[in-house]
């Protein structure tokens, strides 16, 4: 499903306009990275979390040259479902 198919999908269950649910969802998108931008963990219960994972710097290798290079430490988003997202799915 892309972003298009999800957005008819919040359309049709909400029983709204296609106009609106795009407002909603980029909206719930512009949350989101709001708040993780500045290290926020968003928990919506029972779906999951979204939070900001940071990583470290560290050595790897170019697969083309077999040349070490340093990769520099970032921030990373992730998610984790929530259980009774992962329950939905047994």
């Amino acid at each position: 499903m892309n972003k298009t198919q999800l957005i008819e999908k919040i359309a049709d269950e909400g029983n709204g306009s296609k106009s609106d649910a795009q407002k909603f969802f980029d909206a719930f998108t512009n949350v989101i990275t709001d708040a993780l931008k500045q290290d926020d963990t968003v928990q919506i219960t029972g779906f999951g979390k979204f939070y900001v994972q940071k990583r470290n710097a560290r050595e790897g290798i170019n697969p083309q040259t077999k040349a070490k290079i340093n990769i520099p430490a970032s921030k990373v988003p992730k998610f984790t479902a929530g259980n009774a997202l992962k329950d939905s799915l047994k």
